[in-house]
């Protein structure tokens, strides 16, 4: 019975043999991990963190992209008792510090040269870090290769052959299993405390409602830093299967192809780039194409809509999606590699329209939701019971209900034991047994869970009307003309937004109308473009309240970044951080306009 991640563990390696229980790029190839090698590595590696003094409660950093040896040291810290503490690799050296020094971590594994340098910054402040190992082969002479660590582990075993199965064995449910630091959107990150039995619950509750089989092909490129990934990983292997790792993200399209995967989990914002780079090949396209299209995208959604509402699909309705798969949807799909079975989305909300559009192709993505406390997922659709727009249904076992200010509370086996050494912090998230989730949202009335936004990030203007921006911010970003939008409007007149223009297609748009520039700066300060953009902003909401529309517009130089500190590892916004970067530029624009709420006609 499997109650624990060493129990998985050996669960995995005993049920599921296979030649590919992973594989990885090398010299231009994928090439395959089999599960035999798997196990050996795993309990090596354990048995050699243990050669170094890594103990039961010890604390181990992972630095490192997504790779086997990531998973590999994961579960080989924890199945001997340690506790793993994933840190982003885009995050710079003083964050990096940060967490290894408030995690009190006693061994820091990083991938390779890149990561190197920052821990060498750093490295002398760190007192309580003993190690430092290397996932590559070429370590500096302070550092411990992967392969020494290897060496070690065997030479445990050698004088007690029942070395790392007692020390698995006896790990019990409510230990801690990992500490990974919140992204920090409103302030310091905070290390959620994770047992085994929060991350176990979440993996059979959703290995039950989600078909993951043995047969499938995973890839992975989401950051395994990231609750999300590691869970699901677990998930995989909980069930036995082959899980390929991207080289990188700028290569996911090109190991789409080359591994042809049943499954993968992301993020939003990958299928937001899709869905806009998609609509741009067509909206470039002749006429006839785009009819094309546009007709094939209604057959689509149709045959979808009676689909899921489990209506009778009329034989000529049949004929003409045939017709649309095979004009249009399978050119799509093959860049795919054409065997994907579903998507999984989570870490932000997802377009409604970007998820009926994918689905009228035929590619299903399973929006759920949770949050790192909650190891992660508290809700999800399932291929049987999808409502677009939601995140699902709350999965068995996990308790939801709305607060009276309409905040999302839960509770269940998979919330976190608390905030690693901040008692006061895990009190102000806790009502009594519930977990108090900071995301505003409801239920419908065949209990599927829609979520509005976060509490902290809802606007209330001064007119005391209340918006919610992700909702237009999503609908806005899936514009091929704009890369990011963030609205504001908080205790002000009216909704502004600070947009990043998609200086690609903006710069199309320049030269088709004789807009002279030589640097994107140009563009930001050009009348013509803001009119443009302002257009395309009105164009695309035509839905939304007198208050909730954005009556002006700051354009920005560039995209936010996670070295300016403006957005997390995981792509979500810092507003207060944005806000305050650009306050010049905010109130000059409230400034320009004096008395009513003007909009872009006014302008």
């Amino acid at each position: 019975m499997v109650e624990t991640l060493s129990d998985l563990f050996l669960n995995t390696v005993k049920s599921f043999p296979k030649d590919n229980i992973m594989m990885v790029k090398k010299e231009g190839k994928y090439v395959s991990i089999s599960t035999d090698e798997f196990k050996e590595r795993v309990i090596h590696f354990s048995c050699g963190l243990s050669a170094l003094g890594l103990h039961k409660g010890d604390k181990l950093v992972i630095l490192s992209e997504n790779r086997p040896e990531w998973v590999m040291t994961d579960i080989a810290t924890i199945c001997q008792g340690g506790i793993t503490v994933p840190i982003y690799t885009s995050l710079v050296p003083e964050q990096i510090r940060y967490i290894i020094e408030d995690s009190d971590a006693k061994i820091v594994v990083y991938s390779n040269g890149d990561q190197w340098p920052k821990l060498n910054k750093i490295k002398d402040s760190l007192k309580k870090v003993q190690h430092f190992i290397s996932l590559s082969a070429d370590v500096p002479e302070e550092v411990i290769s992967y392969n020494r660590v290897l060496e070690k582990g065997k030479e445990v075993l050698v004088k007690d052959p029942q070395f790392f199965e007692k020390t698995a064995k006896g790990l019990q449910p409510e230990d801690t299993a990992s500490i990974i630091y919140t992204s920090g959107t409103t302030g310091i990150p905070k290390g959620v405390i994770l047992s085994h039995k929060n991350f176990v619950s979440n993996v059979k509750t959703t290995a039950e409602i989600i078909e993951f089989t043995v047969e499938d092909t995973t890839l992975s490129f989401l950051p395994l830093s990231h609750v999300l990934e590691r869970m699901v990983t677990f998930a995989y292997l909980y069930k036995g299967c082959s899980i390929a790792y991207a080289e990188s993200v700028e290569k996911v399209a090109d190991n789409l192809v080359e591994v042809r995967p049943q499954i993968m989990v992301s993020v939003p914002r990958v299928f937001e780039k899709i869905y806009s780079r998609v609509m741009d090949m067509v909206l470039s396209g002749s006429s006839l194409k785009k009819k094309i299209f546009f007709w094939a995208v209604k057959v689509g959604k149709e045959y979808g809509r009676r689909q899921r509402e489990k209506y009778k699909i009329s034989g000529f309705l049949r004929f003409k999606r045939n017709i649309a798969h095979k004009l249009v949807f399978s050119k799509i799909i093959e860049k795919t590699g054409g065997r994907v079975r579903f998507f999984i989305s989570g870490g932000a909300p997802l377009s409604k329209d970007i998820a009926e559009f994918f689905y009228a192709m035929g590619l299903l993505v399973l929006e759920g939701y949770g949050l790192t406390e909650t190891s992660p997922v508290i809700a999800v659709n399932t291929i049987e019971e999808v409502k677009f727009g939601s995140v699902g249904r709350p999965i068995p076992g996990v308790d939801v209900k709305i607060a009276d200010d309409g905040e999302i509370l839960a509770k269940g086996p998979n919330v976190m034991k608390g905030y690693y050494k901040k008692e006061a912090e895990t009190r102000e998230v806790f009502e009594n047994e519930w977990f108090k989730t900071g995301d505003i949202g409801y239920l419908d009335e065949d209990g599927f869970l829609f979520i509005t936004d976060r509490k902290k990030d809802l606007i209330v203007t001064t007119g005391g009307k209340n918006v919610a921006p992700q909702p237009i911010e999503n609908k806005l970003k899936t514009n091929p003309y704009i890369s990011n939008i963030v609205v504001i409007g908080d205790k002000r007149k009216y909704i502004a937004a600070l947009v990043v223009p998609d200086f690609e297609k903006i710069g199309e748009y320049a030269r088709a109308n004789n807009i002279a520039y030589s640097q994107p700066e140009d563009l930001v300060q050009n009348d013509q473009v803001r009119h443009f953009l302002e257009a395309e902003i009105k164009r695309m909401t035509p839905d939304l309240a007198t208050y909730e529309e954005v009556k002006r517009i700051v354009i920005l130089p560039r995209d936010f970044e996670i070295e300016q500190d403006e957005i997390t590892p995981t792509l979500k916004i810092k507003r207060n951080i944005i806000e305050n970067k650009y306050k010049k530029e905010i109130d000059a624009l409230y400034a320009e306009v004096m008395g009513g709420e003007e909009g872009f006609d006014n302008d």
